[in-house]
């Protein structure tokens, strides 16, 4: 069956889909976008990550895109029409098409693109196993905490992960501390069973499962601290893991060549993957 997206009002072939040379996605990176995984033909967390579409959308003054009941009427029915059962959809919002310059323009509506895909994601031999990481310069620009398109330096950092072997880059600020993943958030275990995280500010994203997971550690009395950790304490500390929305909960196993831990997922990112599947499923 043919894949179908929807293009600023119409659902159109895949292959067909097109939007105009001039939109400013294209030309400047102006523009957002989010991804909900599904499972079951349900998306999950729809409720956060249409939250976090309207706090980036405001941030960078697009206005009149769609509400939060049309986004929620387009993303089921592209569910429905690609006979979606596990995978992910993509939202993305720019400010629309316009004459290049890069002050705003007058009367740009904003284009919506939204497209959705089959995804197994991370293998279940991988979730056990876990992953290595490569540490990175971090080069982003300094508003993180804004789900733009603009991902250039993401792409760089994945890209040198890749060839290195290892599965995520975990960028590192010019004080030698861990800011979060190319595309995760990252954590660490510490030596007392704390959970550790960067807390929420402008040099990294509010990840979707990076909430949820804070909102279920509730039920389990283990303490989060919200800091930014350091390269050293990293590869120090008892576990490691990352989370995102295509990879839930994955340990990380190695930091560049130093083995976290005694090399193996620890009991407590064990338990927390245990945690995050439980939820999955009571979501759909």
């Amino acid at each position: 069956m043919s894949r179908i997206a929807y293009v600023n009002g119409q659902y159109r072939p895949h292959r067909a889909a097109q939007i105009h040379i001039e939109d400013r996605g294209y030309q400047f990176a102006d523009g957002i976008y989010e991804v909900m995984a599904v499972r079951g033909g349900v998306p999950l967390n729809v409720e956060h990550h249409l939250t976090r579409l309207r706090r980036s959308l405001g941030e960078l003054r697009i206005e009149g895109a769609p509400g939060d009941g049309t986004l929620r009427t387009i993303v089921a029915e592209i569910i429905r029409r690609n006979r979606l059962r596990d995978g992910i959809v993509y939202i993305q919002i720019t400010r629309g098409v316009a004459t290049r310059d890069h002050a705003f323009p007058m009367g740009a509506a904003p284009a919506i693109v939204v497209t959705a895909r089959r995804m197994k994601g991370v293998p279940a031999e991988v979730r056990q196993s876990g992953v290595r990481v490569k540490l990175v310069p971090d080069i982003r620009w300094g508003r993180c905490d804004i789900k733009s398109v603009s991902l250039l330096a993401n792409v760089l950092a994945k890209q040198a992960a890749r060839e290195a072997g290892a599965f995520e880059a975990w960028l590192v600020d010019d004080q030698g501390l861990v800011t979060e993943g190319s595309s995760t958030n990252a954590w660490i275990v510490d030596g007392e069973g704390n959970l550790v995280t960067r807390q929420l500010d402008n040099a990294i994203l509010s990840g979707v499962t990076r909430r949820v997971l804070k909102e279920l550690l509730v039920e389990t009395g283990r303490t989060v601290i919200e800091r930014p950790f350091s390269v050293a304490e990293a590869s120090g500390a008892r576990e490691a893991f990352l989370t995102s929305t295509t990879s839930q909960v994955l340990p990380v196993v190695i930091i560049d060549d130093h083995p976290i831990g005694d090399g193996r997922p620890g009991p407590v990112t064990r338990d927390l993957q245990h945690r995050f599947q439980e939820y999955a499923v009571m979501q759909r």
